[in-house]
């Protein structure tokens, strides 16, 4: 049995160099995954030759055959046997360009590896050239032929020298899908580029050149895209993001249409999902998936795209300036409330919703008017979240036309006069003087004044089964759930009244101690300060142990150690700032579910239309805190469609 497992010294093979051949089939492999890697990196050289026009034919999803035509430069005759050697490439020529690379392509090798495993054809006309003249990669001939200026690479039989990679393959139905797609990503990327993709002789894919990006992905997607979508044009220091981001109700089930791209290039990257799901947090409900396609421009220096063969994947130099500058530019296009934009959009004849808020008084100034109060210290007892902290300014003496109540403040979860009771972040620290306001006026005399063409959501109806509310606007009937949009109100609120107060912790009688990496030993003696504004106190106990001594108040009941553990495993991967922001907001999300106006809470006339105003002035008030809508449009349209009228 031992001879079985240590072969003697006559079996053993001798170390030598393997052949130029075997070289280039095993860089294949690395290479070459199925026939849309051949397109992408095909369609990357006729890019990086400045093409604009491309065209894919393909045959059997592309095993059979992959031509790639395009109108670049071309390449000159005496350089075309030069094209299929390994590592040879006009892209770079030093370490330093390598390190700051700009075109799509650079390693030299993707010819060279599709040669070794399919029959190439290189077919090419240089801009100064008499003629074109094609290479046969399998004989080495070249011979002249008849061509435009550019370049046409001919692939066919692949795998045919690797049989067993082919039985790998999918059908030929999946494999022209994921040709498709390859093509597609490249065409987002470049709107200033035609795409052609036909199969069989058959076109199945055609985008022209766009006048600009937003064409090109209405093109590609649909204009409904383009209706469920906001600009994203965000600059943080020498970044840059742009492009467009789906609103919370375009989620999907998959994350199918997600496009990343860095300097042009398509990338899937850890750094810069989680920084779009952290954008997305308390706008999608469950497990549903933004879609967004989003562009960061970067300086080359700054990012190494040579870790990996397909170049799929990139190392930022400094991740946690990319995460935050990503997150920031989704989050400032996702808050605006879209009620506005989609009235203007329906008054402009356009037939669909705008994306962008310009602005509800855009048409009219805003009544500064308060609506009446909602008192809930008569419902709640004082240990409700509710109860704990006012988050209206003092009350104000109601006009004569009002619901006859003493006070009428803006719609809140308390009533007026402060607790004695605090927030738990502030520890005694004094709240922040707010801004004064105008006087108010009377409600009635506001909304006869006011047209309704101002306000987005519309005039108050009524309200049905204690639950939703009936507005009027200028589109149609508008559906409110009262408590999903007061609950957006009330976290906002609390959100921008937090202004980086620390979380109160509480001690624990015993600590808890836990076995730690030393990677957490590190967390946590780099990120003590940080840890103390969490409310979690963590401290080393022995070299590989670490010691929970505090933990925040409204968690004091939870589980000590898996809360440091999964603080501390944030803090290793994501900035600072990102995981306090979070852990906070968590906490103001439980708050101000608690605190928002209930199920069958009866509101007046003037409580209603102080809330539809609110909710116009509230930052992602389309959602509530958990990603559920908070409002819905019937327009005259859709009504008219469920009683036949016209027909």
């Amino acid at each position: 049995m031992s001879a079985l497992l240590s072969p003697s010294p006559a079996g053993r093979r001798p170390i030598r160099d393997l052949p130029d051949e075997l070289i280039s089939q095993i860089a294949a492999g690395e290479v070459v995954e199925r026939p849309a890697s051949v397109v992408r990196e095909l369609v990357d050289n006729a890019l990086d030759a400045g093409a604009r026009q491309i065209t894919v034919r393909l045959s059997a999803g592309g095993v059979r055959l992959i031509a790639v035509e395009d109108d670049g430069d071309g390449i000159p005759r005496d350089e075309l046997p030069l094209a299929l050697r390994r590592h040879a490439t006009s892209k770079i020529a030093s370490l330093s360009e390598l390190e700051s690379v700009g075109t799509m392509g650079f390693r030299g090798e993707a010819l060279a590896s599709i040669a070794s495993i399919a029959e190439l054809s290189l077919l090419s006309r240089h801009g100064e050239g008499d003629s074109a003249w094609q290479l046969d990669a399998r004989t080495g001939e070249l011979r002249p032929a008849a061509r435009s200026r550019g370049t046409t690479v001919e692939v066919r039989e692949l795998f045919f020298a690797t049989p067993a990679r082919r039985k790998f393959l999918k059908t030929d139905a999946t494999e022209l899908a994921h040709c498709i797609e390859a093509v597609r990503r490249h065409a987002l990327a470049r709107p200033d580029v035609g795409f052609s993709i036909w199969h069989e002789g058959r076109l199945v894919e055609q985008w022209r050149v766009a006048d600009t990006p937003a064409q090109r992905l209405s093109d590609v997607f649909s204009e409904e895209f383009i209706g469920q979508s906001v600009p994203v044009d965000h600059g943080e220091g020498a970044l840059h993001v742009h492009g467009h981001a789906g609103v919370p109700d375009a989620a999907r089930s998959r994350g199918d249409q997600q496009f990343f791209y860095v300097n042009g290039r398509f990338v899937r990257d850890k750094v810069l999902l989680h920084a779009a799901r952290a954008a997305y947090e308390d706008v999608l409900h469950g497990q549903r998936q933004p879609v967004f396609v989003l562009h960061l421009q970067i300086d080359p220096a700054r990012v190494d795209v040579n870790v990996h063969p397909t170049k799929i994947e990139v190392r930022f130099r400094d991740g946690r300036e990319v995460h935050s500058a990503v997150r920031h530019a989704i989050e400032n296009a996702l808050a605006a409330p879209r009620a506005a934009g989609a009235a203007s959009a329906n008054e402009a004849g356009t037939g669909r919703p705008a994306p962008l808020l310009r602005g509800y008084d855009a048409a009219g100034p805003a009544p500064a008017w308060r609506q009446a109060g909602i008192h809930f210290a008569g419902e709640r007892g004082a240990g409700d979240w509710a109860a704990m902290w006012p988050i209206a300014p003092p009350s104000v003496p109601s006009g004569p036309e009002g619901d006859g109540q003493s006070e009428a403040p803006a719609v809140s979860m308390a009533g007026s006069g402060r607790s004695a009771l605090q927030p738990p972040w502030t520890a005694g620290a004094e709240r922040a003087t707010s801004t004064p306001t105008s006087p108010p006026i009377s409600p009635s005399a506001a909304i006869a004044a006011a047209s309704p063409a101002s306000w987005p959501l519309g005039r108050a109806l009524a309200q049905l089964q204690g639950i939703y509310i009936l507005a009027e606007n200028t589109q149609g009937l508008v559906i409110v759930d009262m408590h999903a949009a007061h609950e957006r109100i009330v976290y906002e609120r609390l959100k921008a009244q937090l202004d980086g107060h620390a979380i109160a912790s509480q001690p624990l009688l015993i600590p808890a101690t836990f076995a730690a990496t030393p990677e957490e030993v590190a967390t946590v003696e780099a990120c003590s300060d940080v840890l103390g504004t969490l409310g979690l106190e963590v401290s080393p106990f022995s070299p590989r142990t670490l010691a929970v001594r505090a933990v925040p108040a409204s968690l004091a009941d939870g589980d000590p150690v898996a809360l440091a553990r999964s603080v501390l495993a944030e803090l290793a991967q994501h900035e600072a700032t990102t995981v306090i922001q979070r852990a906070q907001h968590e906490l103001l999300a439980t708050m101000a579910c608690h605190g928002a106006v209930r199920a069958n809470r009866r509101l007046t006339l003037d409580e209603m239309n102080g809330l539809l105003r609110q909710m116009e002035a509230t930052e992602r008030s389309d959602q509530c805190n958990h990603g559920r809508p908070t409002w819905r449009q019937l327009s005259v349209r859709d009504l008219d469609g469920l009683f036949m009228r016209g027909r």
